[in-house]
């Protein structure tokens, strides 16, 4: 995927457009993975070990596979250290951590407003459980 040509029009970007390349970097950015580690490597380089225990409930398989679309993005970095064995560690990128800032925000607005995404799920499903009732024809 590319940024076409049609888009001049619009000074450049303009993920609204079907064809525009910044799609495929908000597919990567809506990942609640891609969102968790960056937060995690925010503070400090950390091994994949660790990193795994500081992120509950994520698989072996889903930690290599989003730090790989990281590394892959500008995002990450991977150093392999020359020990028995192997060493490796990851850490943000100035591109990295650059995007890092607004991840954070957004984790901390989902923590600071989860108890009101709950309140309005609750009453959303309360109504959606009740029946259709007709208009009032005033």
């Amino acid at each position: 995927m590319y940024t076409t040509p049609e888009l001049r029009e619009y000074g450049g970007a303009n993920a609204y457009l079907r064809n525009c390349a910044s799609r495929d970097v908000l597919d990567l950015l809506s990942s609640k993975w891609v969102c968790l580690v960056m937060g995690a490597l925010s503070d400090s380089p950390m091994r994949f070990g660790a990193l795994r225990r500081r992120l509950d409930g994520i698989t072996q398989k889903m930690l290599t596979r989003t730090l790989r679309d990281l590394e892959r993005a500008g995002l990450v970095d991977r150093r392999v250290f020359p020990t028995t064995p192997p060493q490796v560690e990851y850490s943000l990128t100035p591109l990295g951590r650059d995007l890092g800032v607004l991840m954070d925000a957004c984790r901390v607005w989902a923590e600071e407003h989860m108890d009101e995404i709950t309140e309005a799920r609750e009453r959303y499903d309360a109504r959606a459980g009740e029946p259709v009732r007709a208009l009032d024809a005033r």
